[in-house]
C-alpha cells in the first residue's frame, strides 16, 4: 500500500510542478528536456549496466519505443501548458480519461466485450473532460484554443497508453519491460536535446540554472511515479483493477485539492461536477474492465 501511496504522490508532484513552473517563469520546454535525462539516468542506474548484446536497438521494440519518447515529450509540454492555463484539475482530469482510448482499441483489435458498464464510464469520461475544463464568461480569452489544450492532452495520452499496452503484449519480453522504459525516456531526452540545438541555430538559447533545477525536480517523481505504481501492481492482496482505479481518483482527487489549497485556484459548479463524473468514469471503467 505504501507503494501505492508514493506512486500517487509522485504523480501529483508532477502536476504541481507544471503549475509552479508558470508562477516562477521556468523555461518548460528546458525543464522537461532536463527532465527526461534524469528519468533516463535513474532507469539505466536502477537497472544496472547492459551487455553489448543486449542492447536496446538490437530489440523489435526499438523504433516505436524512440517514437514513443518524442510522443512523450510533446505530450508533457502540453500538459506543463494545461496546467498553467487551465489549472490541475483540468490536465490531471483530461489525463486520466484518456484511459478510454485504450479501451476502445481493446474493443477493436483484442475484440473484448463492449459492454454496458464500459461504454457508460466512457461516455462519462468524455463529458467530465468538457465540463471541467469549461470556464466560466468572466475571462472571455478561454474559448477554443485553451479548451483543445486538454483535448490533445487526452487523445495523446491515450494513444501512449495504447502503444505501450501493444507493445508489451505483443514485442516486449516479461525481462524487458524496464529496458523498454527507460529506453523510452532516453529517446525523449535526446529529441528535446535536438531541438534544444535546432532553436540555438535560429536564436540565442540562454539556459539558466533554475530550469535545469526544475528538470532535475520534475524528472525524479516522473520516474518513481512508475517505478512504485509497478511495484503497487505486485501487491498481492491488490488486484490490478483495484490499483489503477485507486490511483487514478486519488490523483485526480489530490491534484484538484492541491490546486485549490495552495493555488487558490476556483473551481465552478459544472468544474465540480466534471471532476465527481470523471472519478465516477474511472471507477465504472476500470471496475469493469
Amino acid at each position: 500500500m505504501i507503494s501505492l501511496l508514493l506512486s500517487i504522490a509522485s504523480s501529483t508532484a508532477i502536476l504541481t510542478l507544471f503549475k509552479v513552473f508558470g508562477r516562477f517563469q521556468v523555461n518548460t520546454f528546458q525543464a522537461i528536456v532536463t527532465n527526461y535525462i534524469v528519468a533516463a539516468s535513474c532507469g539505466f542506474i536502477a537497472y544496472g549496466s547492459l551487455a553489448a548484446t543486449d542492447a536496446p536497438w538490437q530489440k523489435s521494440w526499438f523504433i516505436p519505443a524512440v517514437l514513443l519518447g518524442v510522443l512523450f515529450i510533446s505530450i508533457f509540454n502540453l500538459m506543463a501548458l494545461t496546467a498553467q492555463r487551465l489549472g490541475l484539475s483540468v490536465v490531471s482530469v483530461a489525463t486520466k480519461m484518456s484511459v478510454a482510448i485504450p479501451i476502445v482499441f481493446g474493443f477493436l483489435y483484442y475484440k473484448e466485450l463492449a459492454t454496458v458498464p464500459k461504454l457508460l464510464g466512457i461516455g462519462l469520461a468524455l463529458l467530465a473532460l468538457y465540463l471541467s475544463s469549461k470556464k466560466g464568461k468572466e475571462n472571455p480569452k478561454l474559448e477554443l484554443r485553451d479548451m483543445a489544450l486538454p483535448l490533445l492532452v487526452f487523445l495523446g495520452s491515450g494513444i501512449i497508453d495504447t502503444s505501450i499496452k501493444f507493445l508489451e503484449e505483443d514485442r516486449v519480453g516479461a525481462d524487458e519491460v524496464s529496458q523498454f522504459s527507460a529506453t523510452i525516456f532516453a529517446a525523449a531526452a535526446l529529441s528535446g536535446v535536438l531541438l534544444l540545438l535546432v532553436k540555438s541555430f535560429k536564436s540565442k538559447v540562454v539556459i539558466a540554472p533554475k530550469n535545469l533545477l526544475a528538470g532535475v525536480a520534475l524528472g525524479i517523481p516522473n520516474y518513481f511515479s512508475i517505478y512504485f505504481l509497478v511495484q503497487a501492481l505486485r501487491i498481492p492482496y491488490l488486484d490490478s483493477a483495484t490499483v489503477f482505479t485507486l490511483n487514478n481518483i486519488a490523483i485526480v482527487i489530490a491534484a484538484t485539492l492541491t490546486g485549490i489549497l495552495l493555488f487558490k485556484e476556483q473551481l465552478s459548479k459544472q468544474n465540480w461536477l466534471g471532476i465527481i463524473m470523471a472519478v465516477s468514469s474511472i471507477a465504472i471503467i476500470a471496475y469493469f474492465n
